[in-house]
């Protein structure tokens, strides 16, 4: 009854999109993995049910890392792996519903990918991610609006890197072509995600 999409990852963690002028003065370089383990990661998505609600849901379970290139920030990658069965829209049966064959197939298809292909700074604390993200055993291009949130020592000994992106994903492109009108074909993905430094 409702579309949903499955978050590219994640590929949001591109802490690729940290300045170079900030990136010099901490030098933060290194691969960080995401905080699986304290769960400071959220891939949202948000669709509109009929034009005349909005339909909020999350992934609970996807893991991934990222590597920061200090110096060249544009060669910094990431790669995430989302659990498609983990999809959690608060009700049970529109979730079961979402997880069929009408929608994410999570039987057939029981992962969605992403791998960054290229880092553009669009700012002292900002860049588009681009990469390809496979949903649906459709592997497409997907361009992410990312920002730095902030990173450094914590309180624990180790060292860590927030970053938060968003993207707009058309359904029919990954192969979810379930008509619930003009108002349900986009989906808006909200990625927020903390890595800890290896």
């Amino acid at each position: 009854m409702y579309k949903l999409f499955t978050a590219p990852v994640l590929a949001l963690m591109s802490a690729l999109m940290l300045s170079s002028a900030a990136l010099a003065a901490d030098k933060p370089a290194g691969t960080y993995h995401f905080d699986t383990e304290g769960q400071h990661q959220f891939i949202m998505f948000k669709i509109s049910h009929l034009g005349y609600s909005w339909l909020y849901g999350r992934f609970n379970d996807f893991d991934g890392a990222f590597t920061v290139d200090a110096d060249n920030p544009e060669n910094s990658t990431v790669e995430a792996t989302i659990k498609t069965a983990s999809l959690d829209s608060n009700h049970a049966e529109r979730d079961k519903h979402l997880r069929g064959a009408d929608f994410l197939d999570v039987g057939k298809y029981p992962t969605a990918t992403f791998k960054s292909t290229g880092i553009e700074k669009t700012g002292d604390e900002s860049a588009r991610i681009t990469g390809d993200f496979t949903l649906h055993g459709v592997t497409k291009p997907v361009t992410l609006d990312a920002k730095l949130i902030g990173y450094g020592d914590d309180p624990w000994g180790g060292y860590r890197m927030g970053l938060e992106a968003t993207a707009t994903l058309k359904l029919a492109d990954f192969g979810i072509t379930t008509n619930l009108g003009p108002a349900s074909e986009t989906v808006d993905i909200i990625i927020s995600v903390e890595g800890v430094r290896q």
